[in-house]
């Protein structure tokens, strides 16, 4: 019997096989993915802002910034026995889910998010195998660390897999 192992915004959680692992909402987040194909583990954070930096408050939720999330992530991995050199990873979301007359930096989260999340994997060493980002609709993706599947659903765009 599988469970469904579910990661809320600005979450974190890890899965090994039977069981899958899910998020949903992701409009501006995005969700990334972190597995080790040899030991079948796999984790997944739901990144809601691009940098921790941004933010004054002491008390920081680790999962919600694409800098503190993929690290603590990584770092949950390899203490339950992933290997490093072996982790690849998958993201889906960053979509730009509302139009704006002005073009402000602050207002472009989700490809902020995306270009956040991609220079963290690199800053790791972790190989981007696939990836279903942009666009302007939100999506719900299911990780299966069996397959190494990430199943995207997209608003209005039906469901592919990466």
């Amino acid at each position: 019997m599988s469970e469904m192992i579910k990661v809320g915004i600005a979450d974190i959680n890890l899965v090994t096989p039977p069981n899958t692992i899910r998020t949903t909402g992701l409009g501006s987040c995005v969700g990334v993915i972190l597995y080790d194909e040899v030991r079948k583990i796999a984790g997944m954070a739901h990144v809601m802002l691009p940098q921790s930096t941004l933010v004054k408050s002491a008390s920081t939720n680790s999962g919600k910034f694409a800098d503190t999330a993929i690290k603590a992530l990584y770092d949950l991995l390899l203490k339950k026995g992933a290997t490093a050199k072996r982790l690849k990873a998958k993201i889906a979301g960053g979509a730009q889910m509302f139009q704006f007359s002005s073009a402000s930096e602050m207002m472009r989260i989700g490809p902020r998010n995306i270009e956040s999340v991609k220079y963290h994997l690199n800053q790791l060493g972790i190989p981007l195998i696939a990836s279903d980002v942009g666009g302007n609709s939100g999506r719900t993706i299911e990780f299966n660390p069996a397959t190494y599947h990430l199943t995207i659903k997209t608003v209005n765009k039906g469901t592919k897999i990466i």
